[in-house]
């Protein structure tokens, strides 16, 4: 016996789970205790460490862990290694424990392993001993699942290895890809532990599932396998970018853009793009930036290169932006790959950088004249427009010029306005004209004009005015202004010079030969800066005046420094003064201060440095002014046009007072200066400007070495920056080709070399380079004719600068080639996807080419005008068909209703992708369709009637059906192959070929009640009653109907109501009758066997009032119920009726059976609205009803106050018998009276005929049982009767019943068809389909419908009675007293069905002898063969005790307690024998006390199964004995309907089906034929069969008993001589049995005579024939024997004759029918038994060949040959 274990330590044990073994010490051993039957006990004892031939002793402890003393006895090891003391008796103590010795003595090394058992009273249990070896064993898990991992990732897991042997163990990992182990080998030392890491690195995704093989162990290799689980997965990725687009950016092939916007110069601006990981893994990724092929200064920045995004979750990716040349678009994009690279998103960002825009309000400042030692001033606006901040800078030393401004330097914030003051001192009297420029950061520079006059009390030169500086310009561009005025006004007025109509100086037009005199233009800005007569030797234009040096460093001055010699070179052929500005408080100072310069000769000045401070740093500019010396006075002046402004001289001067071994001061600065020139196309000059910003508190001298860098030109080269103010720098450089340059400027500060900063830039030249995808290639798949297709294709600008593209195509292409956008700029680096369009017009293959020019935006001079590339387009035309994969498409059946959804497939077998448009017709193929379908909408809806599909590929089209009638549907679809030019369906109308039919049938879910019984108290009720009082043919016939769209207002089971009673959608109201029956009875129970008959699931329900009221708050309900609302809330409270189950689901063919049930708990009429509710279709309200009576009130429940008889036609002679049904639903007998005041009157309204004649007007039905009134409705005119008649309950209630009946004209309306309608007007199941629990027994038809049959036939039909059970007998018993009258047999009548047994039962209808309507319930009543068993025994008990209790008396005297006990051996039989079956109480003997009485069964007035409420409930009840009630008997019942004629009527209206029936005729005398015609004699119905004996039921005694006598009886009859004598004269003598059957003589005597088709009806009478034959039997025993002889043919004539009469008679046809019916019975009796196999196929024999037909035979004809 297996002891129950409470604790199972294989479940703690990890490694136990895993299938390896483990070494448990004894510490731990001690921890595993098991308890079995409150006894604990370790799990084991293991043995380590032993050695051969020494012994080891270990202790196993038991201990009580019960509440109660235990007692256990043991059982040794049964090997003799291991062994402890002697087994005997263990009794342990609650919470004792004992312990044994168990002694181990091996004897060679190997595992050893036993038991110990102990046995208790609950059962025994053992423990395990164990001895192992030394050995190697490492623990691992069974299985390692890793975490989810994204294809091309990996993920980590770890778990223990541990070694559980003895020894050291060297492991090694075997591991399948995509898994690897780290380590993968390793030493362990007994007890160590390590962790192995799995690593999963997956390349596929799918679920991995492998093996790890661990290798380990010496000399033999053991392994340990542990499975890894991962599941691996594809990542998506998903790139968002935040915040608004910019319109002007085309994403084209590009999944995302990021535009920056305009963005300022020198800042940097952030934004940030969000991937985000939609797949269920982390997903790592890669961020590159797209390579471009030419190198480029890159403006946007991304910190993150590489990153993983978590799984469902996002990455957040910060992209910078930090331009560095204004007004230049820039374009850049990069890469987000995933993990090997599955999935690649490009993003493209765009962004452009703005700066200042700085002007100055005007160009030119005048301060007219002023005398000698005053100034002037004036104001100079200057506005930044920009929102970025401007750093601007006028280059003029205000300390040292005649003009200075109030702030010559600053920074101008963005959209500002700033007011400058100009101021104007002049030293000497002259004109002054000075152009300074104003230099802007990242701008280019502008110039302005100060220009003034300095008048004194002897000079009173020519007062300047802008007019004369236009004029200037002009004459110097045309080489006139290097001749002084005076010579200037001769060659005017000697007519070699002319005046223009601006007043400018020209040459005449001879000398000029001709040509335009020149204009001056305005030169650029920066090229004016760089290019400037004065400060450089490649000039614009000549210099007029030079002074060199233009820039001199003194380094270190003391007092003792030498000067500068300046000198100073007159150009012109004039004189010149030239006149420095002294500077005050300056270091520096110029000698001579004034000094004319002869033409064309130079003139020297000296320049002193007298510091006065050392240590320190000089910087200044000295400003000179160099005039023709003609113009010191206007009146020398004769032509304004001559006059010839001053020319301004600067020299930039430095010097230091450190000393050599003195620290230099170290400047603090800031320098903004761009990594790279801007872009310009190769061989052409480019700028940019760098800031260089003293943040010191003193003076800092700057100056670049331009030799150091010679290809790059900085202005100023050098110079000084007071403190806290700026220097502005540009730079020039002249890239020559596409390389990429660097030029490195040293920028050295404060005269230290130490502080010299290396300024590191980089230019590069541009040529126009334009990249086309594919090499220049472009493909088209082949295209149907006339359709067009259009692939997207990038070009991309791979330079530094915007160009403009232009595409070109051949004239001729035009109409197959197109391209969208023809032009556009291309931004740098940008590239652009243009829309390509292919239209093929012919089936031919297509080479065509198409140019793109591409130029700069801003085009330049030295720039070539265009550059093409050319692009080959390469395409098919074709054309294409498309077919359906199935050409044929039957939906099959669709609910009416719903949707039904399914795809059509589309197969392109060409090479073309095809558009398609797709359309519908939709037919109605059944013919009786109603006219309104052809005005419905198409139930048939494509989800695109437009697509294409791809070459050699198929296409899928959802459609949905959603059909609205219950009708056969077809729909054609068509297709037509599209081009652009076809908009709609109607221009494709013409080109529609047929694709594809498809067909589908709407239905409806349909229910059909196949099948109704009841149990309980109306279980006597018929099925044909039954459904007539559920109404289920109208129900039936109902559903299968289509439903009405009111119906179908909620689809489903819905609730939908808001008040107790729900409204009513339904167009059919049923009952649903329940019948009645009295208070306290049992509840009356029908069962409905639904069936869906149709071809989709239903979904059924049984809706109460409160299944379809929703559920709402208290405050909302109404408090005010009416009656009816009461009435039914206390139904359903109290489940008078129930419905199981409520509601359920059918699939085709399915059948559910379910219980309607009702209470009989409150005595009146209980009604109750049931929702019967059938998704997507019907919904009727059945309205349960139900009648409970009083059980001492009379009661007739009546289903119906109407009732119609069947038609009858009118002229008949013979009207048949119909029947009324009433039901007693009371507990009491019940007696009817038909009153016939009503019948009277019709009868007299209709001459005195008998319309309605009742037959039964009074009658008496038992309670529970159908009382049956007779009716004959004899029509007298083809019209429609009424009659109300009352019938009356004796002790009860009247009640109105109108009968209605219909005649026919049997000549307008088929008679046949009428008649027929009887027999196909069934509306029950014919056989049985319903089986209720519990049964035993089945009927194999539930109704026998004979049909029309004449009223002097028998017929029958067989019907099995089976027994379904499996172990048990039945016995069955028809109840057929009531029907005996009514010629009704059932053969048997009763009998044993043994279990799987089937009994066959005939049902023979006797001749009816007039005409009716024959409907009659048969009900077989069925027990167990053990129950009846049982209730036999009980019975006998019961009578046995009734008859000694009738005998027997007690003596209860009261003196009689002090004597002696009666010991006759009578009276204590009697004693034992009455008190056998009494309680104890009723044993003891007393005075005057009777034994209990002996009671009988209620009185059969009170209705089955209510004996328990009839019994007494006082205390003497339970002393009574009952007497034993019969078991309950199972009814089956057997509805038979036939419909009988007279045999006249029977031969007009079914003249061929005659011969089917055996005309019956009685032995007795046959009533004459006018009683057949009139009908109102009454017949003779006695039995003509023999009865039948059974003996089935018969017991085996009586069996023995006929036995016997019948053994005796045979044998007395063959011991007999005259028995055996009159055996052999019966065997001389002609049988009548085989002569009666007709001969060719007797058909011939048969034709002579004269009579009806009726032989009963001419044939002439029994005794006549008899009386003949008597008298020729007399006149042949007179013959003598010599007349016999001669008399022989005569005699056998008349024997024939004889036996031809006989066999006319009924007698003997009655005979022969019963013969054959009983040999037909036995037939099918042996078939349903199996001895006989009916549908065997006939043996054939095969017969030898005749020999004289052989002989006979003719020869065959011989041969012509």
């Amino acid at each position: 016996m297996l002891a129950q274990v409470h604790d199972d330590p294989q479940k703690s044990d990890s490694f136990r789970k895993s299938g390896h073994d483990r070494k448990v010490s004894a510490r731990e051993a001690k921890k595993k205790k098991v308890i079995f039957w409150g006894i604990e006990v370790p799990e084991k004892l293991s043995w380590h460490g032993w050695e051969c031939g020494k012994e080891m002793i270990k202790h196993l402890t038991l201990k009580n862990v019960h509440g109660k003393a235990q007692k256990l006895r043991y059982r040794a090891p049964s090997t003799p290694f291991f062994f402890t003391v002697f087994p005997q008796p263990i009794t342990l103590s609650p919470g004792m424990s004992v312990t044994l010795p168990i002694v181990f003595r091996p004897t060679e090394k190997r595992d050893y392993k036993d038991n110990i058992f102990f046995m208790k009273a609950e059962g025994e249990f053992s423990v395990t001993l164990h001895a192992v070896l030394p050995r190697c064993c490492l623990s691992i898990p069974a299985t390692v699942q890793l975490p989810v991992c994204a294809v091309h990732h990996l993920t980590v897991a770890t778990f223990p290895v541990c070694n559980v042997g003895d020894l050291v163990c060297v492991f090694a990992w075997e591991t399948p890809s995509p898994f690897f182990m780290v380590p993968d080998c390793g030493t362990l030392k007994p007890g160590a532990k390590c962790m192995v890491k799995v690593v999963f690195q997956p390349k596929v995704a799918g679920v991995h599932d492998a093996a790890a093989t661990c290798w380990f162990g010496g000399e033999v290799k053991q392994k340990r396998t542990i499975q890894l689980k991962a599941l691996a997965k594809y990542p998506y990725l998903y790139v968002s970018v935040t915040g608004k687009k910019s319109k002007g950016v085309q994403p084209g092939k590009f999944q995302d853009v990021l535009c920056f916007g305009s963005v300022p110069v020198g800042t940097t601006v952030e934004k940030s793009v969000a991937i985000f990981n939609m797949s269920v893994v982390d997903a790592p990724c890669r961020i590159e930036r797209v390579e471009d092929p030419l190198p480029c200064d890159y403006v946007f920045s991304c910190d993150v290169s590489h990153g993983v995004v978590p799984a469902k979750g996002k990455l957040v990716l910060c992209i910078r932006f930090q331009p560095q040349v204004v007004g230049a678009h820039s374009t850049d994009y990069f890469t987000i790959t995933s993990s090997g690279c599955l999935l690649k998103t490009v993003l493209k960002v765009v962004g452009s950088c703005k700066g200042p825009s700085v002007s100055l309000h005007q160009y030119s400042v005048d301060f007219d004249w002023i005398n000698l030692g005053e100034s002037s001033m004036q104001t100079l606006k200057i506005s930044n427009t920009s929102d970025v901040p401007a750093y601007y800078q006028f280059d003029i030393d205000c300390k040292g010029s005649v003009f200075s401004l109030d702030r010559p330097c600053g920074v101008l914030e963005g959209t500002t306005t700033l007011t400058l003051k100009v101021t104007f001192r002049p030293t000497h009297p002259m004109n002054y004209h000075r152009r300074v420029v104003c230099l802007v950061h990242h701008q280019e520079p502008m110039y302005v004009d100060f220009f003034g006059t300095c008048h004194s009390d002897t000079a009173k030169p020519t007062t300047l005015q802008e007019r004369h500086l236009s004029w200037y310009r002009t004459n110097m561009v045309r080489g006139l202004t290097f001749y002084p005025p005076d010579i200037l006004s001769v060659m005017l007025k000697d007519g070699k010079l002319q005046m223009d109509e601006k007043g400018a100086l020209m040459l005449p037009p001879e000398v000029s030969e001709d040509q335009p005199p020149k204009e001056y233009l305005e030169p650029n800005a920066m090229t004016e800066y760089f290019y400037d007569d004065v400060s450089r030797d490649l000039a614009m234009f000549p210099a007029h005046v030079s002074v060199s040096p233009r820039e001199y460093d003194f380094g270190y001055c003391n007092i003792n420094t030498e000067p500068l010699s300046l000198c100073v070179t007159n150009h012109t052929k004039g004189s010149i003064i030239v006149a420095w500005t002294p500077s005050h408080g300056s270091a520096f100072h110029v000698q001579p201060n004034i000094c004319d310069v002869p033409p064309l000769q130079s003139s020297t000045f000296s320049v002193f440095c007298k510091p006065t401070q050392v240590n320190s740093l000089y910087a200044a500019e000295l400003e000179g002014f160099a005039v023709y010396k003609v113009m010191r006075h206007y009146t020398n002046i004769e032509n304004d046009a001559t006059i010839c402004p001053s020319w301004c001289l600067t020299v930039r001067l430095r010097a230091h007072t450190y000393e050599a071994k003195q620290e230099y001061t170290m400047p603090q600065y800031i320098l903004d200066v761009p990594d790279t020139f801007p872009p310009v196309v190769q061989d052409t000059d480019t700028y940019c400007s760098m800031l260089l910003s003293n943040t010191s508190t003193s003076l800092t001298t700057f100056s670049v070495n331009q030799t150091a860098c010679p290809s790059v030109l900085v202005k100023p080269s050098s110079g000084h920056i007071i403190p806290g103010g700026h220097q502005i720098f540009f730079l020039s450089t002249h890239p020559i080709n596409t390389v990429l340059q660097e030029h490195v400027l040293p920028l050295e500060l404060n005269y230290y070399p130490a502080y010299t900063k290396e300024i590191v830039l980089q230019s590069c030249g541009q040529s126009l380079l334009l990249l086309l995808e594919g090499n220049g290639n472009l493909y088209f798949k082949p295209l149907q004719i006339g359709t067009s297709s259009t692939r997207m294709y990038t070009i991309k600008n791979c330079t530094r600068l915007p160009m403009v593209f232009t595409w070109k195509i051949h004239k001729s292409d035009s109409k197959i080639l197109s391209v969208s956008p023809t032009t556009g700029i291309l931004q740098p680096c940008e590239a652009m996807a243009q829309t390509w369009t292919f239209t093929p017009d012919k089936e031919t293959k297509y080479l065509l080419r198409a140019m793109v020019f591409v130029k700069w935006k801003s085009p330049e001079p030295v720039s070539p005008k265009e550059v093409h590339y050319v692009l080959r387009v390469i395409g098919e035309g074709a054309l294409g068909t498309i077919r359906a994969q199935k050409e044929h498409l039957d939906l099959g059946n669709v609910l009416v209703g719903d949707q039904k959804s399914c795809s059509i497939v589309l197969l392109n077998d060409g090479i073309c992708t095809l558009n398609y448009i797709l359309s519908v017709e939709q037919l109605i193929t059944r013919l009786h369709a109603p006219e309104e379908v052809c005005s419905d909408p198409l139930a048939l809806e494509l989800e695109h009637s437009r697509g294409a599909i791809p070459a050699r590929s198929k296409a899928f089209v959802r459609i949905k059906v959603k059909l609205a009638r219950r009708l056969r549907y077809t729909w054609s679809i068509k297709y037509a192959i599209c081009t652009p030019r076809d908009a709609d369906l109607a221009s494709t109308k013409e080109k529609q070929q047929p694709l594809c039919r498809i067909e589908a049938t709407g239905v409806y879910p349909t229910l059909h009640i196949s099948d109704a019984c009841t149990t309980g108290i109306a279980s006597s009720i018929s099925k044909l009653h039954l459904w007539k009082l559920f109404s289920l043919d109208i129900l039936n016939e109902f559903l299968e109907r289509d439903p009405a769209p009111g119906e179908l207002t909620y689809k489903v089971p819905t609730r939908h109501s808001t008040c107790l009673i729900p409204p009513v959608y339904t167009p059919l109201l049923l009952d649903f009758d329940f019948g009645s029956a009295p208070i306290g009875s049992e509840p009356t129970i029908v069962t409905l066997l639904l069936e869906n008959k149709g071809v989709v699931p239903v979904d059924w329900a049984f809706l109460f009032p409160s299944d379809q009221k929703m559920d709402m708050g208290h405050w909302a309900e109404d408090v005010d119920f009416t009656p009816q609302e009461l009435h039914q809330m206390r139904i359903q409270d109290n489940q008078l009726f129930r419905v199981s189950p409520k509601s359920g689901t059918l699939l085709p063919g399915q059948e559910k059976s379910v219980q309607l049930s009702h209470r009989h708990d409150f005595i009146g009429t209980d009604r109750l609205p049931v929702l019967l509710k059938i998704s997507y279709g019907h919904e009727v309200l059945l309205t349960f009803s139900s009648v409970t009576v009083e059980r001492d009130q009379p009661y007739v429940h009546f289903a119906t106050t109407k009732h119609f008889f069947e038609s009858t036609a009118i002229g008949g002679s013979h009207a048949p018998i119909q029947i009324y049904k009433l039901y007693n639903g009371g507990s009491m007998p019940v007696t009817f009276e038909v009153q016939q005041d009503n019948i009277v009157k019709i009868q007299e309204k209709n001459f005195q005929h008998p319309v309605f004649v009742c037959l039964t007007p009074r009658g008496e039905i038992p309670p529970g049982e159908t009382g049956h009134i007779e009716w004959i409705f004899s029509p007298l005119e083809a019209k429609t009767y009424t009659v109300d008649v009352p019938i009356h309950i004796l002790e009860g209630e009247s009640t109105q019943i109108t009968f209605q009946g219909v005649g026919y004209n049997p000549n307008i309306v088929g008679e046949a068809a009428i008649a027929g309608k009887f027999c196909s007007s069934a509306v029950i199941p014919g056989s049985a389909k319903l089986t209720m629990p519990g049964q035993t027994a089945t009927l194999s038809h539930h109704r026998i419908c004979l049909g029309n049959i004449p009223d002097c036939t028998k017929a029958g039909r067989l019907v099995f009675l089976s027994n379904i059970s499996k172990s048990k007998a039945v016995v069955f018993t028809w109840q057929i007293s009531a029907y005996k009258e009514k010629v009704l047999e059932i053969a048997p009548e009763s009998g044993v069905a043994q279990p799987g047994e089937s009994i066959p039962c005939f049902i023979t209808l006797q001749p009816t002898r007039s005409p009716s309507f024959c409907r009659i319930n048969l009900m077989c009543e069925v027990n167990t063969q053990e129950s009846l068993a049982q209730y036999e025994r009980e019975l006998q008990e019961w009578e046995k005790e009734k008859e000694r209790q009738a005998v027997e008396f007690t003596i209860t005297e009261k003196d009689l307690g002090s004597k002696k006990k009666l010991t006759s051996p009578s009276v204590r039989l009697s004693y034992s024998a009455g008190t056998e079956n009494l309680p104890e109480s009723s044993t003891v003997i007393r005075k005057s006390k009777t034994l209990p009485p002996i009671k009988s069964h209620p009185t059969p007035s009170q209705p089955r199964g209510h004996t328990e409420r009839g019994l007494l409930l006082d205390k003497d009840a339970s002393q009574e004995w009952v007497k034993p009630e019969p078991p309950m008997p199972l009814l089956l019942h057997l509805d038979v309907s036939a419909r009988s004629y007279a045999i006249e009527e029977f031969l007009s209206k079914f003249a061929l089906d005659l011969p089917r029936y055996f005309l019956f005729h009685p032995c007795s005398t046959q009533p004459s034929e006018s009683e057949f015609v009139d009908g109102s004699s009454h017949r003779n119905r006695t039995d003509m069969e023999p009865k039948q004996l059974f003996l089935a039921s018969a017991s085996k005694q009586e069996l023995e008993l006929v036995t016997d006598i019948l053994t005796g009886l045979i044998r007395s009859l063959l011991e007999n001589g005259h028995f055996q004598k009159l055996v052999r004269k019966i065997q001389n003598e002609p049988i009548p049995y085989f002569s009666q059957f007709q001969s060719t003589k007797s058909a011939e005597l048969q034709d002579n005579r004269q009579g009806s088709t009726i032989p009963s009806r001419v044939s002439a009478s029994t005794d006549l024939d008899l009386e003949k034959d008597g008298e020729r039997e007399k006149l042949t025993q007179e013959t003598s024997p010599s007349d016999l002889l001669e008399s022989g043919e005569t005699f056998h004539h008349k024997q024939l004759k004889g036996k031809e009469i006989i066999s006319r008679q009924p007698a003997v046809g009655n005979l022969v029918e019963m013969v054959l019916e009983n040999t037909l019975q036995n037939i099918l009796i042996e078939a349903s038994r199996g001895e006989v196999v009916l549908t065997a196929r006939p043996r054939v024999i095969a017969l030898p060949p005749n020999p004289s037909r052989r002989i006979t035979s003719p020869a065959p004809p011989p041969s012509r040959e």
